[in-house]
């Protein structure tokens, strides 16, 4: 789940949130479950983004001509698109969190000094010495807003600028989430960034079968994933929760996570898997050697950098931007899971602007909890016969993301000359 937010919560953005996510009467279990989410979706969520951008990039054929809108999330695969050399990238997001975390990484890539200091202050993000490095470089070239998200007080009463001293990776509601699941698993003797050391596909396949995936047989991780209220460390919403349930053979939570982290084990080489290492290893590889996101290699340093300035970051939703720009304007629209817990008038309302604004041949991605793909039926056909579905790409799409956490990858096409 994505559209969301935090910070300085503001009546829209806190009305945005509760038309998608609450439907059900405010005195009920459902409904306490649902104001929960929206409670603790207040503040920071994704350290990380979690779908894989190098996918993304091949599904959209992005290009030099190309104006992209993504919602935010934590700016990861905004800044690892750049190096695709679109025109343009709009990134969007409800969450004051997320919005704050993308532009400093922009303020960042352009300001600081060195590689070496951009890849300790966000590959490592643990020393105290990015402190002082937001101070001296990243302090003065932020905006008023971002300035005051970074330098206010988090729960626990120090700035949350000091995170980046802390390791942001271990904090953020999914940070949170996967201490738990590390803590868990040490309780029954288990500790998995053993796994981050296997060097063959086949290891990681003994050490997944023999140690990890009995714990999802444990009575206790069968009672705790049972509860809706305990994977909203993963951004999943009530409503999405049954989705992602239905998606397993017996109906169980417990057994499509066991199926997912099988996958994000498995099916990837650790060696190339940054996914991995932090679920795994709760970080990336200490030694800077590991496989990492486009956007901290080295060799896309100066290219990002040149192109940081082509991003707009806004802290608006999807559609409500969408309705600010031109007709035939955009050419890929990068939606995260967000569809997933919208409701028919929120979807009908998004591709209605989506297909005013798409230029002929444009591509829209998003991913879902579920298998298939959740527009048949529920978008209506004068917006959704105008685009083409690509079942191969979407299939191939779905195998080759690395985060493995979803269970579809969906890529449609604008019908060029369609201009209904």
């Amino acid at each position: 789940m994505r559209i969301v937010m935090t910070g300085s919560f503001s009546p829209d953005r806190a009305l945005h949130l509760k038309t998608a996510v609450h439907r059900s009467c405010s005195r009920s279990y459902d409904g306490f479950l649902e104001r929960t989410f929206t409670f603790l979706f207040r503040g920071l969520v994704y350290p990380q983004i979690w779908e894989d951008p190098e996918v993304d990039m091949e599904a959209l054929v992005l290009g030099p001509n190309d104006r992209v809108i993504t919602i935010a999330s934590g700016g990861c695969n905004v800044m690892s698109y750049l190096t695709a050399d679109p025109a343009q990238i709009i990134a969007v997001d409800l969450n004051q969190a997320h919005v704050s975390l993308t532009r400093l990484k922009l303020a960042a890539i352009k300001n600081l000094p060195t590689y070496d200091v951009f890849f300790r202050f966000f590959g490592g993000a643990d020393q105290a010495a990015n402190v002082t490095t937001y101070q001296r470089f990243l302090r003065e070239a932020i905006d008023v807003d971002t300035r005051s998200y970074w330098e206010g007080r988090d729960w626990t009463g120090r700035r949350r600028i000091s995170l980046f001293a802390r390791d942001i990776y271990r904090h953020g509601l999914l940070g949170y989430f996967i201490g738990i699941g590390h803590l868990a698993a040490r309780f029954y003797g288990i500790d998995l960034k053993e796994l981050t050391a296997k060097k063959t596909l086949a290891d990681q396949r003994a050490y997944f079968d023999k140690r990890v995936a009995p714990l999802f047989d444990k009575w206790f991780v069968r009672w705790a994933t049972s509860k809706k209220l305990s994977l909203y460390g993963l951004g999943i919403p009530p409503a999405q929760y049954e989705a992602l349930a239905g998606a397993s053979v017996d109906g169980h939570m417990a057994s499509v996570l066991r199926q997912r982290l099988e996958r994000l084990a498995c099916d990837f080489s650790m060696s190339e898997n940054y996914f991995a290492w932090q679920a795994f290893g709760r970080a990336y590889a200490s030694d800077g050697a590991g496989p990492l996101p486009a956007y901290l290699k080295r060799k896309h340093f100066s290219e990002i950098r040149h192109r940081a300035d082509r991003v707009r970051v806004h802290n608006r939703s999807f559609t409500d931007h969408l309705g600010l720009e031109a007709d035939a304007s955009l050419d890929a629209y990068i939606l995260l899971d967000a569809q997933d817990w919208m409701t028919d008038v929120q979807l009908n309302a998004l591709w209605a602007e989506i297909t005013r604004t798409a230029a002929p041949g444009a591509r829209v991605i998003f991913r879902t909890a579920g298998v298939p793909t959740i527009l048949p039926g529920r978008v209506r056909d004068e917006y959704l016969s105008q685009w083409e579905y690509d079942s191969a790409g979407s299939k191939s799409c779905s195998e080759r993301d690395r985060s493995s956490i979803y269970g579809g990858f969906h890529l449609y096409r604008r019908r060029r000359g369609d201009r209904r």
